[in-house]
C-alpha cells in the first residue's frame, strides 16, 4: 500500500509536479493520494489518527435504548460514517428498525451532505443542513428556533462537542450525546513520526488535512515527542490545505494559515491546492 510505511510515491507529470505533499488522513487516504499523484505530486502518507468504533460499548447500547424509550424531538447527525455506524450497530443489537422509527418521529438535522446521504440512505428525511458543514451553524440554527424543553440526540464524531452541548443545555434543551466512534492515535506511529520529521526538516511543500481529529492527532503526537511548538511553527511556513472550515478551525486557532475549497470534497480540495501553488512564490 503506497505510503503505509511513510515512503513516498513516485511523481507523474502534472500541475503539482516537483512537490511533496503530506497526507495525514486515515479514511480515504488512498483516494486523496491518488488524486495528488495523478497531478504529479510525490505523496508521503502518515495517518495522524485512526477510527475506533465504540458501538459495542455498553454505554452506547444503553443510550440507544434510552432514545427508544423516549424518542428525541431533534436528532443531529454530524457525520455520514458515524450515523451509518450507529444504525449498523443497532442492527447487530436487533434494534435498527426501532431506532429508525424513533428518530423518524422527530426532526433530523444533517451537519453536511455526507450526513444527509446517510440519513436518506436509512429511509429517513432530513429537515435542514448548514451550507458550511459547521457545528457552529447548527448551533445558531437551533438556538434561533428555540430549544427549551426539547430532547436532542447528538451523534458525536470523535469530538465531544462540549461547546455545542453546553450551549444547548444552557438554552433549556436535554442533550443526549451518542459517541458512535472515537479517534485515537494510529497503532503504528512510524508513518506519522516520519511525516512530522520531514515537515520539520522542510521536506514537505504542502500538508493536507481532511478532519479536525487528524489535526489533533498530529499535534498530540508532536507533544508526546516534545515537538509541538516546532510543528506549529513548521506548519505556519508550509502550505496547509484543509477540506473545510471545521477541519481548519483548530489550525487557525494556532495561527496556522490554511487553504480551503468552496466545497468540502477531496476533488475541490486538490484543485484548491493547485490554485494556491500557482500563485505561491
Amino acid at each position: 500500500m503506497p505510503g503505509a510505511t511513510g515512503t513516498e510515491t513516485p511523481a507523474a507529470a502534472g500541475p503539482l509536479q516537483g512537490l511533496t505533499v503530506g497526507v495525514t488522513a486515515a479514511r480515504k487516504a488512498e483516494e486523496l493520494a491518488g488524486l495528488l499523484e495523478r497531478r504529479g505530486a510525490r505523496v508521503l502518507q502518515g495517518a495522524a489518527v485512526r477510527i475506533v468504533p465504540v458501538e459495542d460499548d455498553d454505554r452506547v447500547v444503553e443510550l440507544t435504548r434510552g432514545l427508544l424509550a423516549a424518542p428525541p424531538d431533534v436528532t443531529v447527525a454530524t457525520t455520514g460514517v458515524g450515523f451509518r455506524g450507529w444504525l449498523a450497530a443497532a442492527e447487530r443489537w436487533g434494534l435498527r428498525e426501532e431506532l429508525v422509527a424513533a428518530l423518524g418521529r422527530g426532526e433530523i438535522l444533517a451537519r453536511g451532505p455526507k450526513a444527509r446521504g446517510a440519513i436518506r440512505g436509512a429511509g429517513l428525511a432530513d429537515a435542514w443542513s448548514p451550507d458550511s458543514e459547521s457545528s457552529a451553524e447548527v448551533l445558531e440554527h437551533l438556538l434561533g428556533r428555540g430549544v427549551a424543553g426539547l430532547r436532542i440526540a447528538l451523534q458525536l464524531h470523535g469530538d465531544p462537542l462540549t461547546d455545542l452541548v453546553e450551549a444547548l443545555s444552557a438554552a433549556g434543551a436535554e442533550v443526549v450525546t451518542v459517541p458512535v466512534y472515537r479517534w485515537e492515535l494510529p497503532a503504528d506511529l512510524g508513518p506519522v513520526d516520519h511525516l512530522t520529521d520531514r515537515l520539520l526538516a522542510g521536506g514537505l511543500d504542502a500538508v493536507t488535512f481532511t478532519s479536525a481529529p487528524a489535526v489533533g492527532g498530529l499535534l498530540r503526537r508532536a507533544a508526546e515527542r516534545d515537538l509541538r511548538d516546532q510543528v506549529l511553527d513548521a506548519l505556519r511556513r508550509t502550505l496547509v490545505v484543509c477540506v473545510g472550515p471545521v477541519t481548519a478551525a483548530p489550525l487557525e486557532a494556532h495561527g496556522v494559515p490554511t487553504v480551503q475549497p468552496e466545497r468540502a470534497r477531496l476533488g475541490p480540495m486538490v484543485r484548491a491546492l493547485e490554485a494556491a501553488v500557482a500563485v505561491r512564490p
